[in-house]
């Protein structure tokens, strides 16, 4: 069942670090075969998350290399004040993320560079808050 109490989701949150790097990309048209793990539809375009190696097959443009980070613990869509605890604890060390809430689990992209440490951050959140 989907937590919803922000104390019992930061304590039971286990980050869980992808060994991928991944890009953004801003695409007319997804290229066909192309894996996206996720795509959002913009007023400027398509918007598509995937692995920098299928971006560089693909030829497609990208500026930051991130890693990503997934949050293995089930929170609601109606959780509230995750996402601004964990923002926080990230901020105050200087490192961007950005959150993909999806239906099971959260998942963030930080710089490639600066993941380990967000990782260590987001596995001992509680100590922080």
């Amino acid at each position: 069942m989907a937590i919803t109490d922000l104390k019992e989701l930061l304590a039971d949150l286990k980050a869980d670090l992808k060994p991928d790097n991944y890009v953004f990309c801003s695409v007319q048209k997804i290229p066909q075969g192309l894996t996206c793990l996720a795509s959002f539809i913009e007023s400027e375009g398509i918007s598509i998350i995937c692995t920098q190696a299928d971006a560089n097959a693909n030829q497609l443009s990208y500026d930051a290399v991130m890693r990503l980070i997934t949050l293995e613990v089930y929170s609601s869509l109606e959780a509230v004040g995750m996402t601004a605890a964990i923002s926080r604890v990230l901020t105050e060390a200087g490192i961007s993320a950005n959150v993909v809430a999806a239906y099971h689990h959260d998942h963030l992209f930080v710089p490639q560079d600066k993941a380990e440490r967000a990782l260590q951050l987001l596995n001992t959140i509680t100590r922080y808050l």
